[in-house]
């Protein structure tokens, strides 16, 4: 992925990481076209994966390395919580770092009584 980047991504921050054939933004209306999505999917071993589903998982991740809520409402143009909430799943490894982080607090507290 490294390579793929460097190779084809610009460097600056902003970058767009995936582009149309002129270099362009892709829209919905032609990023299934431009990236070949069937075919592509297929090849990778994972047909039926949808464009969309990449945002669940961006956006899963986004909250597993500790993002706000608003964090992925603003990468992903949510204007709603309730939107930005249907892209975010919860994970076993949050609750379990939420479990831990409790108890520490717990402890915490009992030290200083």
């Amino acid at each position: 992925m490294r390579h793929r980047l460097d190779q084809f991504t610009e460097s600056e921050p902003t970058a767009l990481v995936l582009t149309g054939a002129n270099g362009g933004i892709l829209w919905r209306s032609n990023f299934r076209r431009a990236a070949k999505w069937g075919k592509t999917t297929r090849r990778l071993g994972v047909p039926g994966l949808h464009s969309h589903d990449l945002r669940h998982t961006g956006n899963t991740i986004a909250a597993s390395a500790g993002a706000s809520l608003r964090d992925p409402m603003t990468r992903m143009g949510h204007d709603s919580v309730r939107a930005a909430m249907i892209h975010q799943h919860r994970t076993a490894e949050a609750d379990e770092r939420i479990a831990d982080a409790t108890n520490r607090e717990i402890k915490r507290a009992k030290i200083q009584s």
